[in-house]
């Protein structure tokens, strides 16, 4: 039973603790804004000069160089010298990409798998380099962590004024004992083994370049939004540094796209003593423009360009998948999705302001109040959940809140760009359509009492919280604000509550992919296999099956340690070959495993690049085979199965 219980921890341990600091980061930002007008945001955002205006964008520029580093350095190390115009182009992708999606499929280290895959690294190198970018940005945070906890430990939210100054410094010297450890490790151990892997340091020289190089990137960074601070007494930058390091790590940690919600809430809490809420909101907004958003653009420019130029040959098999979009437009739109749920419950944080609509349409006005912004911002977050998994319903849902985001925020008289953005993200979404082809269990299985029940739930919550919505003594609050008011009477905080998390649930399970089977490897699932023309081995060579939702195609798979590993492509019905692979990778997440593919062709890699495989040659005569894996993670462990290795699993 223990060790059941530590495999859950292990397994959902992560996500639930993301979760919660995104829970407490947002009723910290609903409660910053409650008292708030846009026009004091707007006020802050003219007031910023320009001199800091043009600082903040030297700051970001130098921050990207020093990043464009990464890699270069990393690519030495791996013994594989690229030159600095392709590592440049690889680390401003990545680190852009990642920092603002935040999800697997289009993580750092799988986008720079394509990258140096093409340019000729071998897995094995390629996986170095990923371990030496991931390692410095670690070196940088512990560094200047333990700096800012031995100078002025004081500054941290909720350690800082409680704990003892000497504790708070010793765990600052701690974070120095590691760093100095690791440089030591360098310079005197270049080799050991670890876990029965073989590890390589990089030598005195790089290791000291690695923790400079790393604590420069954070310092710089910092100094973007530090540039876009008015100044303020007993605000120095060492002061401010703390705060954005304790930002950021919550940010990694909860990993949400970009940090929404986490890192803001955590800047917010950490200046609220220092300036005026408004002022910091200016400030926050300006600087994700300069680091995420427009470098996000750039990026998926420069990203979507090199697809294009390394897939020219397969463009004409797109409308074959369907219309899948290639593996970054999913994860983008998703962010989108995020993003625009975030905006829905900031604004419902937000009085409403007089509009030209006020008397004319008094139901609707009524209905946009903050009870039904903040009601459709947390649908909206469980419907980008869907939109990751490529579910059709999920589209549907999203256009549907992301058109309601737009009514609300006209009612409520919020400036015209805002409603603009929200039919916009709509447009974006809604023009890829082919790209969301997978049924969830509302529409692929029977009304079964599980979903019946899951739909009555979420209508009848829903009734409940119009319900109160329309009762003007509470309309003015978020529903998770009525929960938390101590003005509210305990029966209706704890019906709204009920009410709001089973909508929400309720909402989950119906947007949740249709529950895949496994089947056990027999007799008769290999005749079935070996008639679709798949690789079907003997009984005792794999350890079960996986077909397509309407049972035309399937594979063979057999278990590894922490990877499922499927045995050639599926093969059927084209359009069941692609839902067998989604299938595999839902069973996979369902098992805590990864997903893996030995000997697949060039036809479904598109494919397999959206549930975040990526691919690797295994040989290209008669016809190109490749394993597919997540790079990141299993490469590894998967490395007997390439060239030079074992030639079965």
């Amino acid at each position: 039973m223990g060790a059941r219980a530590l495999a859950l921890v292990k397994r959902h341990g992560p996500t639930v603790f993301g979760l919660l600091l995104l829970v407490a980061a947002i009723y910290v930002v609903q409660r910053e804004f409650r008292n708030l007008h846009w026009s004091d945001i707007q006020g802050a955002l003219h007031s910023t000069p320009a001199h800091a205006l043009w600082g903040a964008a030297g700051c970001t520029l130098l921050a990207y160089l020093v990043l464009t580093a990464y890699d270069r350095l990393g690519s030495v190390y791996a013994g594989h010298p690229v030159s600095y115009a392709r590592t440049s182009l690889a680390s401003f992708v990545a680190y852009s990409l990642a920092n603002n999606l935040g999800f697997s499929t289009v993580s750092g280290a799988a986008i720079r798998y394509r990258f140096y895959a093409a340019w000729g690294l071998s897995p094995g190198a390629i996986a170095k380099v990923v371990a030496f970018t991931s390692l410095t940005f670690g070196l940088g945070g512990f560094a200047l962590g333990g700096l800012v906890l031995v100078a002025e430990p004081e500054v941290l939210p909720f350690f800082g004024e409680g704990t003892p100054r000497w504790v708070m410094q010793a765990a600052g010297v701690a974070m120095w004992s590691i760093v100095g450890s690791y440089i030591l490790l360098a310079r005197f151990v270049p080799h050991f083994r670890m876990f029965g892997h073989q590890i390589d340091l990089p030598g005195l020289r790089m290791a000291v370049a690695q923790t400079a190089l790393a604590s420069a990137d954070v310092a710089v960074t910092a100094m973007i939004f530090w540039m876009l601070l008015p100044p303020v007494e007993g605000l120095t930058f060492l002061h401010f540094l703390g705060i954005y390091v304790l930002a950021l790590s919550a940010g990694i940690v909860a990993n949400v796209p970009g940090g929404i919600g986490v890192f803001d809430g955590a800047v917010l809490l950490g200046l609220s003593g220092h300036m005026a809420a408004p002022v910091v909101i200016g400030a926050l907004l300006l600087f994700r423009l300069y680091y995420y958003i427009v470098p996000l653009f750039l990026a998926g420019l420069l990203f979507a360009g090199f697809e294009a130029s390394q897939r020219r040959h397969v463009f004409e098999r797109i409308s074959a998948e369907r219309g899948v979009a290639i593996s970054f437009e999913v994860p983008a739109m998703g962010a989108l999705a995020v993003i625009a749920a975030m905006a829905l419950i900031v604004i419902g944080a937000l009085p409403v302001k007089p509009n030209a609509l006020d008397g004319i349409l008094d139901l609707l006005d009524d209905a946009a109040n903050h009870f039904a912004a903040s009601v459709v911002g947390s649908l909206l977050l469980v419907a980008a959940y869907g939109l990751m998994r490529r579910l059709a319903i999920a589209w549907w849902a999203t256009l549907l809140l992301l058109l309601n985001g737009a009514l609300i925020t006209a009612l409520r008289g919020e400036p015209w760009w805002l409603i603009g953005l929200f039919l916009l993200i709509a447009g974006v979404i809604g023009s890829a359509r082919g790209a969301f082809y997978r049924r969830a269990r509302l529409t692929a299985e029977p009304l079964t009492k599980e979903a019946a029940g899951a739909i009555a739930a979420a209508a009848l919550c829903g009734l409940a919280l119009a319900t109160v919505a329309y009762q003007g003594a509470y309309a003015d609050l978020s529903w998770w604000g009525l929960v938390l008011s101590a003005e509210a009477p305990p029966s209706l905080r704890f019906a709204v509550g009920v009410a709001g998390v089973l909508l929400l649930v309720a909402a989950a399970r119906l947007l949740r992919p249709a529950r895949p089977p496994a089947l056990a490897y027999d007799a008769g699932v290999r005749a079935r296999l070996a008639a679709f023309g798949a690789m079907a081995p003997e009984a005792c060579g794999a350890d079960g099956a996986v077909f397509g939702e309407g049972g035309r195609a399937g594979f063979a798979f057999v278990k590894r340690d922490g990877i499922w590993l499927g045995l050639g492509d599926p093969a059927g019905e084209e359009r069941d070959r692609v839902s067998a692979i989604w299938r595999f990778r839902d069973i996979c997440a369902q098992a805590g495993v990864d997903p893996a593919f030995w000997r697949v062709g060039p036809d479904l890699l598109r494919v397999y690049g959206d549930i975040g495989l990526t691919p690797f040659p295994l040989a290209s005569d008669p016809a190109p085979r490749f394993l597919v894996c997540r790079a990141e993670r299993d490469l590894e462990a998967l490395m007997p199965l390439l060239p030079g290795g074992a030639d079965a699993p």
